[in-house]
């Protein structure tokens, strides 16, 4: 995988996700986000069980641009900031499918990887680093 270029996934704005101010919930942005990196897994393993995932979020930051409604149409850019030896980095872009230089939020996340039977860290696997470079577009 050599292609180096970020992943994208539209996101849908469902009813449930608007607040009494109209526009969406900024609690709900971060979902958006997680369903970014469950789409961008099952892009590069074909993940699509809790169990394939072998990391955990260990930071995530996001910055509001614009209130997102119902009528937007959404899409989520992602690209791999960062390979460590236990933790990757990914950069979020919520823009306009529309207009793509209107953007809605921007955000950053650590995912440090996990083995959940003997909870604790452990190095970023072989097969994982190869995956992550396709997307990777260091800052």
């Amino acid at each position: 995988m050599s292609r180096k270029q970020p992943f994208q996934s539209t996101i849908s704005v469902r009813f449930n996700d608007i607040d009494a101010m109209g526009h969406v919930n900024n609690a709900v942005i971060f979902t958006y986000f997680e369903e970014g990196r469950k789409a961008l897994f099952y892009d590069a393993f074909r993940q699509s069980v809790p169990g394939g995932f072998n990391f955990m979020v260990a930071h995530l930051e996001c910055d509001y641009i614009l209130p997102v409604r119902l009528e937007d149409r959404l899409l989520l850019t992602m690209w791999v900031t960062a390979i460590g030896t236990k933790s990757f980095g990914l950069a979020y872009a919520l823009i306009d499918a529309t207009d793509q230089n209107r953007f809605f939020a921007k955000g950053s996340s650590v995912q440090v990887c996990y083995d959940y039977r003997q909870r604790q860290s452990v190095p970023v696997p072989q097969t994982l680093k190869k995956a992550l470079m396709a997307y990777h577009l260091p800052s």
